[in-house]
């Protein structure tokens, strides 16, 4: 693993360097550099355990009680470092020119420093193989993370967001900590070696250990309702650390999940009915307020909510299948959740870096104050309509083929059950889920894509916004190509996944075999059809062009109902567009209307205003938390300013700790 450490030591020396060279032009070139070459480095060994490569281990004695330095790089591992690594240089070389342009001198150094830290823990929290050293990378995450989503510190809605996120991560943490000291009082380490004796504890102990990683990993991944935070900080944060925190950082939950999975042993069926019923309301409600927003980074922001959801209906299935005996049903439910990992980043970090650039151009995120900018920014556009496509699940794009494993495997788990409801009833949820999922988010992305980028400019600013640079552009192109090329080809994405699928389908050795080459093979009939599709609309377009050579094509306004010349005003808004369908889940989404109707036969003035608030965050955490602070206000006798009465109480405490651990 030393190329990996050394990359990791490329990375913190780049972030160290530009904090140095603050206020000098010199700080962004060597922290986004440092962050591009500490990936690369990284990269390669994490390719290499990925593909059944043995990757020798690192141990080193740590005088921490409990902790050992232990790092080891697994095909577990290197599978969520693939998207880890390719993600966050590709979004350092656009922050190199986004913050250039939008943050202020003097803080360029801390940006640097805090993103390549982040980077950094990232790794260490999915290389980690002790319990301790786990816990200080996810706290180091943690605290990174919010550091940049309070970069615009000057805003009191950023302040607030940030806050927002420290509370949830620790709370999340809190449970994780229960979780290790739980489970490290039955292994007797924390080692991740050990933890895995883990397997024979009794059910109803692993069990609390699962609910605990629920709560803790389910709170940094987004499920619902722990989600509050995700459509707080994502759109504070700088656009290029909001498509690293969208697109991976949340995935570390999902790798803790699993990881627990594979410690855990065999798992009970109410697991996976757990994680499918996660995942269906993380899903429909991500995807129900996506629709409802206004704020461009904030619907992307629910989308992430959804997708997590998408990925867990992935798991849950891939959980019952482990407790129901059946291979291809573990193997297609596993194997999509884990494709959609790394589908949902590239699709997820392009439509971040689009909105970036849609920000940095109209200097605004609100969807109603654009419009037109697909003429004036063609490439953004273009990008961010093939990230709209993959997200929405639509063939021949990534987001189509992992999907499709998931029905795939749901479809098989309600045939194939033999009548057994511990496996036909979350199957037919999850197809129920995917289906109203799709949907939903097709006319989401309708909805963004075609206010934002099509129509006329709803403000001077839209008029004026022009194409981002080379550097912002060109790690948009990439992640763009990604996305197609995985439709095209998803042999070979599915066998990124073959060798993390072996670790979780361990207990199917013989079987597993014969559903991992059957995944393969519809792998292979997807990317034939994919073609065969991409084919036809190419034919197609060339017998349109064939057909209308020599004959004169004109363009002119519709009907309009009788407008011969309709103004800016004249087009659907974000609140109408999404009207017909935000009134169908009132009772979910109690979006508020503010409207001025039509009045008298030549109407001066009308009006549509919408507003969506989180529900959970109004009806539950606001509430919890203000009950909270009241019964915290009865004690604030006892922060009265007087030093040696602190410094009495933390005595106390540690004398109660001594002799309760002497007892």
């Amino acid at each position: 693993m030393a190329t990996f450490f050394l990359g990791v030591g490329v990375l913190v020396a780049g972030g160290v360097g530009a904090l140095a060279l603050a206020r000098t032009r010199w700080a962004s070139t060597v922290g986004a550099g440092g962050a591009v070459a500490g990936c690369a480095l990284a990269l390669s060994p994490s390719l290499q355990a990925l593909l059944g490569r043995p990757v020798d281990p690192v141990r080193w004695s740590w005088s921490i009680p409990g902790g050992t330095l232990s790092f080891a790089l697994d095909p577990l591992s290197g599978f969520f470092l693939l998207p880890t690594l390719v993600l966050a240089a590709a979004a350092a070389v656009y922050g190199h020119e986004y913050l250039r342009a939008s943050a202020p001198p003097e803080r360029l150094g801390e940006a640097w420093l805090c993103y390549n830290l982040l980077v950094v823990s990232m790794a260490l929290t999915l290389v980690a193989q002790n319990g301790v050293l786990f816990l200080l990378a996810w706290e180091t995450m943690a605290l990174t993370s919010f550091f940049l989503v309070v970069f615009e510190r000057d805003k009191g809605g950023v302040r607030r967001a940030g806050w927002t996120y420290l509370v949830a991560t620790h709370l999340g943490g809190a449970a994780l900590l229960a979780m290790f000291v739980l489970a490290a009082g039955a292994a007797g380490s924390f080692e991740f070696s050990d933890l895995a004796r883990l397997a024979v504890e009794p059910s109803g102990f692993k069990g609390l250990i699962f609910l605990l990683a629920v709560v803790g990993f389910g709170t940094k991944a987004g499920f619902v309702p722990l989600h509050v935070w995700l459509p707080e900080a994502h759109p504070a944060a700088p656009s290029h650390v909001s498509a690293v925190m969208s697109g991976v950082m949340i995935k570390t939950g999902i790798y803790g999940l699993v990881r627990l999975l594979v410690l855990l042993g065999p798992p009970a069926v109410w697991w996976g009915w757990l994680l499918v019923g996660i995942g269906v309301t993380s899903g429909i409600l991500g995807v129900l307020f996506a629709l409802a927003q206004h704020d461009l980074k904030r619907l992307l922001a629910y989308h992430s909510v959804e997708n997590v959801g998408i990925i867990t209906l992935g798991l849950g299935l891939g959980t019952v299948g482990l407790a129901a005996g059946m291979p291809a049903l573990t193997v297609l439910g596993f194997g999509g959740g884990l494709l959609h990992v790394l589908n949902h980043t590239l699709f997820k970090g392009l439509l971040f870096l689009g909105a970036g650039c849609v920000l940095r151009a109209a200097a605004t995120r609100e969807i109603d104050r654009l419009g037109g900018l697909l003429r004036r920014m063609p490439w953004t556009g273009a990008c961010f309509l093939v990230g709209a496509a993959a997200i929405a699940g639509l063939p021949p794009l990534n987001g189509f083929v992992s999907e499709f494993l998931i029905y795939l495997g749901a479809f098989r788990g309600a045939v194939g059950a033999a009548g057994a409801a511990t496996v036909i009833v979350p199957a037919l949820a999850t197809i129920g889920a995917l289906a109203l999922i799709g949907g939903l988010a097709a006319a989401c992305f309708t909805k963004a894509f075609g206010i934002v980028f099509l129509g006329e400019p709803r403000t001077a600013a839209a008029e004026a916004a022009h194409e981002a640079g080379a550097a912002m552009r060109g790690p948009m192109v990439a992640l763009a190509a990604a996305c197609v090329i995985i439709g095209l080809l998803p042999r070979v994405a599915i066998r990124v996944v073959l060798s993390p699928l072996q670790l979780l389908t361990h207990e199917f050795a013989p079987l597993a075999p014969a559903a991992l080459a059957d995944m393969t093979d519809v792998a292979g009939m997807l990317g034939a059809a994919a073609l065969l599709l991409v084919v036809g609309m190419a034919l197609a377009a060339l017998a349109r062009r064939r057909l209308l050579r020599g004959r004169v094509v004109e363009a002119t306004v519709t009907w309009d109902c009788g407008y011969a010349r309709p103004t800016r005003r004249m087009q659907y808004t974000a609140s109408s567009f999404a009207q017909p369908l935000t009134s169908l889940f009132h009772p979910v989404l109690r979006t508020a209307t503010h409207a001025r109707p039509l009045e008298g036969l030549f109407p001066p003035k009308a009006a549509l205003v919408t507003e969506t608030p989180d529900a959970f965050r109004e009806a539950v955490f606001r509430p919890a938390f203000a009950a909270i602070g009241r019964i915290l206000e009865r004690f604030r006798f006892l922060q009265h300013g007087r030093i040696q009465l602190y410094v009495l109480y933390i005595v106390v405490t540690l004398i109660a700790l001594i002799a309760w651990k002497l007892r």
